[in-house]
Formats: C-alpha cells, structure tokens, sequence
C-alpha cells in the first residue's frame, strides 16, 4: 500500500469557544460538537469535507496572520460550487473582505472575515 496523506484539519485556538462555534454553525452552515468538559476543551466544525477544530485560547484577542505576519490568510478551503457558497455568506451577512474574483493565479475565490477576525479564504482552481 501507498503511503499518503489524506486529510487536513484547520485548528483555530479561539478566545471563546461558544461565540466562534456559534458563528461557524449560524453563518457558515457547520456543525458543532462540543468537547468542553475534557482536559483540553475543543470544539470540533464539521461541514462537508472540511473539519475544523476550535481550541481555547489563553489570550483574549486573535492575532490573525495578516497582523502578525504583515500578509496572509488563517485558513483556506477548497471546494466545488463556491459562487453558491459565496451568496450563501453574502445571504448570512458574513462579513465579505474580498468579493467573489478570479485571481492572478488562476483561483476563483473569495475571502470572508470570521467572528474572531481571521480571515478565511474560499476557492478552486480554475486555470
């Protein structure tokens, strides 16, 4: 048998477990389920193909990447479909940072904002 990776999880440490998980599940169509009474407290996000696991933060304000590190987005999914999940932010009034393009390498994608601030980026490759 091929050795191979087959999956990637998005870990987000959060300030407030209940408020981001609320967010993904209201605005962004995931579902939660809660682990709160464990030795690590998480959430687990679950949409599709896409799991994303919320962990609790120590710090009470998210540095997202673009802050930190002067560019960058915290997380990127791909899928098919995304003009149909791009109106389904817009229908949610999920803060849009970047509208629904064609980039310059070949990427039809969009960039949302999150309840903590990071910025989640959504696309395919077209070209």
């Amino acid at each position: 048998m091929k050795s191979e990776l087959s999956h990637s999880l998005l870990i987000l440490p959060v300030p407030d477990l209940n408020k981001t998980a609320e967010f993904y599940e209201n605005k962004l169509n995931f579902k939660a389920i809660k682990y709160l009474n464990v030795n690590q407290p998480h959430v687990c996000l679950y949409r599709d193909f896409i799991e994303i696991v919320l962990t609790k933060s120590k710090l009470s304000e998210v540095k997202p990447n673009r802050v930190v590190h002067g560019y960058g987005y915290d997380g990127y999914f791909t899928g098919n479909g995304i003009e149909e999940i791009y109106r389904e932010c817009v229908t949610n009034d999920v803060k849009i940072e970047k509208q629904l393009q064609m980039t310059d390498y070949g990427n039809l994608e969009f960039v949302l904002e999150d309840i903590d601030k990071r910025w989640i980026c959504i696309g395919i490759k077209k070209e």
